[in-house]
């Protein structure tokens, strides 16, 4: 669960924490960074028909797993995008769901007896904490804790964000004690440390009654919060508001795909959100887009590769032209941000592609929404843009003018989305003119010809189609007449080398609208990464018939990032090579049935949501980031653009 901040809450069915990014209250104390978890969870027992039932789970150091409260777990679900729990207590049925409000720091609990033949007492143990999202705390902590009847009050520290956990009905009793050792077991499998220790200042406890919910919340607002059932009843409406736009053929999956996409949608530099005023992201103001949860930021690459399938598809243009204005303010050099640091630091400016994928996101969504004023607003920063990229601009980012593709790259940089580092050591650098970067490049300079000549600029119109023009002749450079595909990348460090080794980026040559490849070359690169690349989760970022493959993303920090681009699989990718296969082949439906399976990755490694990527050897499990935002984006947008083709057909 999110909460439109940068903050989240998320936890596994069974109840025990495996990750350090796991917590009740994951809140953003400047939004949309400084993830900070103050809750880590809630335990859960119960007394009724004079039994006490430990319905809580921990795993900790040495393999002790205390309790074991998943036994009683009759049912999950997430339904409208709340996870929901139900548990079988003799007789008794007990329904818990988790949630956040939108716009705020705070995190609800809800517990609601189905059926009891006898009064039930539920017993809530939070286990709090105060630290970056990135970091686990050990030891003794001197927290200042203060409490009433109904509510407690946390401040870790002078100066920390204090927050506060009540309960709508029912009473709190202080009883502080820390608890040691809770382990987290993905982290120990990252290779990292995977130890925490947790501190409860006491528990609440309420008797229910049937159809009575009650309600436990964690906050760092200082306002009053809304109720709980107020809070709920929006993000229903919500739900039901982001399925509203889907064709009405969309199936249960795409549904939830839809609701998932709002997971990603936040506020950068919203005002008060870690202490004060509600704020939200539907009006468009100032949003941007979370890269995927647990770990990232907002990127300017995700972000735009994002925002057709999270806000143009779903008709929610506000936060569609909110976006594109909210980056268009960060250009510098001609640059869009690469990302904006955890911390609040200034952004970083390393990427040779999110600026030009602004343009086929504005693009997009001038071809849903006429909007004369937002393409007037954004015409300076395009040129500037382009005039940028024409004359040179950051790490050797410039049009060569021997045959007018772009060149882009440095010793020790990193500027494409194969983007992985560790230390210094970069494994896909990717330097001298990428396939990707001058597919992308030829499809700015076609938005840019189509504005300019919209808006009357004839000079600027003419520059961009004389640079059109050449580039376009030029990309066939890019074909490999001996594998009848592209090359990754031509001119490599400078030289006259190429890449000949099989990755996807050739993909997108054909998924864009703009191609400079006659209909048998874009045939042919389609077969390729059909034929090396495909699997029926994504695209492998390298074929494993080359040299260097790595089929398996697991290990240590460097051995993961070792692989991450040479032979993942990375679920985004499927959306561009539905929509190139479509576009060479003409069947909606085939195409379509390229994107069916990841329905069943809603159900398997975060559910309701999308992850990063997955092994390139089957049995291609999950890995990276649980919820990422491309890859929800393109399957949905994909999803949906081959859909109306096939509406328009009949």
């Amino acid at each position: 669960m999110t909460n439109g901040l940068g903050g989240f809450a998320c936890g596994t069915i069974a109840g025990a924490n495996t990750r350090r990014y796991h917590g009740f209250l994951m809140a953003s104390l400047r939004p949309p960074v400084e993830r900070t978890l103050l809750v880590a969870k809630v335990e859960l027992s119960t007394h009724y028909l004079g039994v006490d039932t430990d319905l809580s789970a921990n795993e900790f150091a040495g393999g002790a797993i205390s309790g074991q409260g998943f036994v009683h777990l009759e049912s999950f679900a997430v339904q409208d995008g709340i996870p929901t729990w139900r548990y079988a207590v003799a007789d008794a049925l007990l329904e818990q769901t988790v949630f956040m409000a939108p716009g705020a720091n705070t995190s609800y609990l809800r517990l609601e007896l189905l059926r009891a033949s006898a009064p039930l007492r539920v017993t809530l143990k939070p286990l709090v904490t105060y630290r970056d999202f990135h970091s686990q705390n050990r030891g003794v902590k001197d927290f200042k804790l203060d409490s009433d009847s109904a509510e407690c009050r946390v401040q870790a520290f002078a100066g920390a964000q204090p927050y506060r956990l009540s309960i709508s009905q029912g009473q709190f009793t202080a009883a502080p004690q820390w608890y040691w050792n809770f382990w987290h077991r993905v982290e120990a499998d990252r290779g990292l440390d995977a130890l925490e220790d947790l501190l409860t200042p006491g528990t609440f406890a309420a008797d229910l009654t049937p159809a009575v919910p009650v309600f436990l919340l964690a906050t760092a607002k200082r306002e009053p919060p809304a109720p709980g059932a107020t809070i709920l009843a929006t993000l229903q409406s919500r739900a039901r508001q982001l399925i509203a736009p889907l064709p009405t053929t969309a199936p249960p999956w795409i549904r939830k795909l839809a609701q998932a996409s709002d997971q990603f949608i936040v506020r950068r530099g919203a005002a008060g959100a870690a202490t004060g005023t509600d704020t939200g992201a539907d009006n468009g103001t100032d949003c941007s887009i979370i890269a995927g949860y647990p770990w990232f930021t907002d990127w300017g690459r995700d972000t735009m590769i994002s925002l057709p399938g999270l806000a143009t598809s779903l008709g929610r243009y506000d936060i569609a032209a909110g976006i594109l204005r909210t980056y268009a303010g960060f250009v510098d050099e001609g640059m869009l941000p690469n990302c904006f640091p955890d911390g609040g630091e200034a952004p970083q400016y390393n990427t040779a592609d999110a600026t030009l994928w602004m343009f086929h996101a504005l693009d997009d969504y001038l071809q849903a929404k006429r909007d004369p004023d937002l393409v007037r607003e954004l015409m300076p920063v395009l040129m500037s843009i382009i005039h940028a990229h024409a004359d040179g601009t950051r790490f050797g980012i410039r049009v060569d003018p021997a045959d007018g593709l772009l060149r882009a790259g440095e010793p020790g940089t990193q500027l494409t989305w194969m983007d992985a580092k560790h230390g210094d050591e970069v494994f896909t650098p990717r330097i001298g003119k990428p396939v990707e970067i001058n597919a992308l490049w030829l499809n700015a300079l076609d938005v840019a010809v189509r504005l300019a000549a919209a808006e009357g600029h004839a000079q600027e119109k003419n520059f961009c189609q004389s640079l059109l023009a050449r580039a376009s002749q030029s990309f066939g450079r890019f074909w490999n007449e001996q594998r009848s595909c592209l090359y990754d990348v031509i001119d490599v460090d400078g030289s006259g080398s190429v890449d000949a080794r099989i990755r996807p980026n050739q993909i997108l040559s054909v998924s864009l609208p703009y191609c400079a490849l006659s209909a048998e070359r874009m045939r042919a690169v389609v077969d390729i990464c059909g034929r090396e690349l495909l699997t029926s989760h994504g695209l492998r970022s390298l074929s494993p018939q080359e040299s260097g493959y790595l089929g398996r993303y697991r290990g240590d920090a460097g051995q993961r990032d070792a692989a991450y681009h040479m032979g993942t699989v990375w679920g985004w990718l499927l959306g561009p090579f539905a929509r190139a296969h479509y576009r060479v082949h003409g069947n909606a439906r085939l195409a379509q049935s390229f994107l069916s399976p990841m329905a069943q990755q809603l159900e398997s490694a975060c559910l309701g949501t999308l992850g990063e990527i997955f092994d390139g050897d089957a049995p291609h499990t999950a890995r990276g980031c649980f919820a990422q935002a491309w890859s929800v984006a393109e399957i949905l947008h994909s999803w949906i653009y081959l859909e109306r083709r096939l509406s328009n057909a009949e």
